[in-house]
């Protein structure tokens, strides 16, 4: 899978609910997140613009956990990029068996994210600890779809919403860790 993502800061999370609620923008859940992330022992994934990680989600009682695996980005304006996730049962075991074969945890990042849907969008709001809010917009093509349109629908939607700049390619663990070099 292919995902196409675009996220900027925004300035309120009560501003960006109003827009999202008058174009007609559905909120389909709210969860939270905790993402173990992890560096490679073969390749330095800073250098390589890759990333491995172990998220825990929980909503209401419910609780799911994925190993996912991204890519480095393959254009200059997005965070698109291949991602490839898969649900596991034991994030404890699974960080073991990561850092048993080489690899180092890096940082955990903990965010609370509020989703929305707009047409084949899937938009979130993101209140990350230590970070200013965040909002992200995305959608998930095939391999091998052509990811230009898609870039282009997603940033014509923030233009719809009023954001016209504030835009960032780096995720959040690159921004915490700039934070606290």
């Amino acid at each position: 899978m292919i995902e196409v993502e675009v996220k900027a800061k925004i300035s309120s999370f009560e501003e960006i609910e109003q827009k999202l609620d008058e174009i007609g923008a559905t909120k389909t859940k709210k969860e939270f997140q905790e993402d173990i992330y992890f560096n490679s022992p073969v390749v330095d994934f800073a250098q390589t613009d890759e990333a491995l990680r172990i998220r825990t989600t929980k909503e209401n009682d419910n609780t799911n956990i994925f190993i996912t695996y991204k890519g480095p980005k393959i254009d200059s304006a997005s965070k698109t990029r291949k991602e490839i996730e898969m649900g596991i049962e034991d994030s404890v075991k699974c960080a073991d068996i990561f850092e048993e074969i080489g690899f180092k945890k890096v940082r955990t990042i903990r965010k609370n994210r509020q989703y929305y849907e707009y047409e084949n969008f899937e938009i979130s709001l993101d209140d990350i600890e230590g970070l200013d809010p965040y909002m992200e917009i995305e959608v998930a093509l095939e391999d091998g779809q052509d990811y230009s349109e898609a870039q282009n629908e997603i940033f014509e939607l923030f233009e719809k919403l009023g954001i016209t700049d504030g835009f960032e390619r780096t995720s959040y663990l690159e921004l915490l860790e700039n934070l606290y070099k």
